[in-house]
């Protein structure tokens, strides 16, 4: 399924975020709604990982770090821990499940995207949606962030997106804004609902192959 093949990129610089009462309004419902329910029916889950990280390395459960979020408010996001302690906080994620800093239980995590989960609690606080732009690093923001790439804060940052889905995905984030504005231009119930039911399908086809 392609989601992007009928979607037109209206120029950046007239770029506006898509309003109706799906995203003034329904939008912030739903993801509410969905990640208390997920996060009450999860708990024995989370529960499981938990012990499973500390058993297999040293350190917190939780990993927490400074992102940008929607109108560039900073908020902390939190994942499963998949690195040792003594990896570097801030900088080039991971992009081989080889990766050293990456522990044991953390490359499969990382595989099913249960390292993820913990985002619940970022929906929750209203600080994330289900899908939008992928939130970016205070540092990488501070760092080559200009009017171009801070236009991707007109909408919450999401668990996924476009970019997520594409064959971009493990290129860095502000190296593939198109998918970002693709979606700030086309944002509806319909596309979000695409995009998780195709998020679902790149989960499973990664976890069997």
């Amino acid at each position: 399924m392609e989601i992007v093949k009928d979607m037109e990129l209206i120029p950046v610089n007239r770029l506006r975020s898509s309003r109706s009462f799906y995203t003034n309004y329904s939008k912030n419902v739903l993801d509410f709604s969905f990640a208390l329910l997920f996060f009450l029916l999860l708990m024995p889950l989370f529960l499981l990982v938990a012990i499973a990280i500390s058993l297999d390395s040293s350190g917190p459960v939780l990993f927490r770090q400074k992102r940008v979020g929607k109108y560039g408010k900073e908020f902390t996001i939190y994942k499963f821990r998949t690195m040792y302690v003594d990896s570097p906080q801030e900088g080039v994620s991971p992009s081989s499940a080889m990766d050293p800093r990456i522990t044991r239980f953390g490359r499969l995590l990382r595989k099913t995207s249960m390292d993820e989960l913990p985002q619940l609690i970022n929906i929750l606080r209203g600080e994330m949606s289900f899908v939008g732009p992928r939130p970016e690093q205070k540092m990488i923001v501070e760092q080559v962030y200009s009017y171009y790439e801070k236009q991707r804060w007109l909408v919450k940052p999401g668990i996924t997106g476009l970019w997520q889905i594409s064959p971009d995905r493990n290129k860095p984030i502000h190296a593939n804004l198109h998918h970002d504005f693709l979606y700030i231009q086309n944002l509806s119930f319909a596309l979000d609902a695409k995009i998780v039911y195709k998020t679902i399908r790149v989960i499973l086809r990664s976890n069997t192959c």
